[in-house]
């Protein structure tokens, strides 16, 4: 799967695949094990990005259709009992990994409303990539949770939301409590290492691409994107401020467009890529005349971060791009 099919696809892809597929804690005793440990029981009220809902009882049993959730519920040990495409979620997201039994209701932009339906889930959660027609579909079998993917305006604000909307539908508060304490933590670590290092306040970039026809496409993490948000907690400056989207904070550019890094002195250029696929760095841009003479290759500081942290993740995931950061930034 190429990193451009990372993000949610077409909702209404999804919508056509539903209607294909359409033609306090308590369970029942064959149900699955929950994993998760609910601190609440009887009603429970969450507000997502539609307003205000209220479940019986905390949700015992999840369906999710977007990693980025699945990895949130996962840390809060919710109990996934349905996941969309979980070959991909364990190949991009190793940072909290889902059991590879968990019964697989198809991909993220295709998932089936009959495998949906079969398990019997407390809770379906998406995002607001999906449509509102296909989330009324989905209301037909569960309450459905929405949430947006990510904030450009404020993203470590939205993951830390996120962590909570989710942990109030699952009963999880003080999980959730602990896991957005262990990402603080985590934050004051990585500053005292890249000041001790050193390093405080370097100039760096984040980005990852794909290769079609041999020619490599660039996506550049501005400020406004996950990874470019936690490298504004440690401190660091990052050198491609702008251009994002308004949900993610990605700005799109190639090879000719990475020359405008070229005057940045020290830059750190940091990418992620997947052994899934061709490394589209490394790979692609082999041989390249540009790419071969930016400042940042010539010196060597290039740094892939290690396969499995997802781009679009939370507190886990957020972790391990700080331990991926200081690696590269104090190598």
């Amino acid at each position: 799967m190429r990193p451009t099919q990372l993000l949610a696809l077409p909702a209404a892809v999804l919508a056509a695949a539903l209607a294909l597929s359409a033609c306090g804690t308590t369970e029942a005793t064959d149900s699955p094990t929950p994993t998760g440990s609910s601190t609440t029981s009887g009603p429970v009220t969450y507000t997502d990005e539609r307003g205000e809902h209220t479940l019986d009882a905390p949700a015992d049993a999840v369906v999710s259709l977007e990693w980025g959730l699945t990895e949130n519920l996962l840390a809060l040990d919710a109990t996934i009992v349905g996941q969309a495409d979980v070959a991909g979620y364990n190949t991009w997201n190793t940072s909290m990994p889902l059991d590879p039994a968990t019964p697989d209701v198809g991909t993220r932009g295709e998932a089936s409303l009959d495998a949906i339906s079969a398990l019997d889930p407390d809770l379906i959660t998406v995002t607001t990539d999906t449509a509102d027609t296909v989330i009324d579909q989905l209301e037909e079998i569960a309450p459905v949770l929405v949430l947006r993917g990510s904030d450009g305006t404020d993203p470590i604000g939205y993951m830390r939301s996120t962590v909570e909307t989710l942990a109030a539908a699952t009963g999880t508060d003080e999980k959730a409590a602990e896991v957005l304490a262990s990402f603080d933590a985590a934050v004051v670590e990585g500053q005292a290492a890249l000041e001790a290092a050193g390093v405080a306040g370097a100039s760096f970039t984040m980005a990852d691409g794909w290769i079609t026809n041999g020619t490599v496409s660039v996506r550049m993490y501005t400020p406004g994107s996950f990874f470019g948000a936690i490298g504004d907690e440690l401190g660091l400056a990052n050198a491609w401020p702008e251009g994002g989207d308004p949900d993610y904070g990605l700005a799109q550019t190639d090879v000719e467009g990475l020359t405008a890094l070229a005057t940045t002195e020290d830059l750190h250029f940091l990418y992620a890529a997947s052994d899934s696929e061709a490394d589209p760095f490394a790979d692609g841009l082999a041989g390249n005349g540009i790419w071969e003479q930016l400042p940042f290759v010539v010196a060597g500081d290039v740094h892939r971060i290690p396969d499995g942290i997802w781009m679009f993740g939370g507190p886990a995931s957020a972790e391990a791009y700080i331990d991926a950061v200081v690696a590269a930034l104090t190598a």
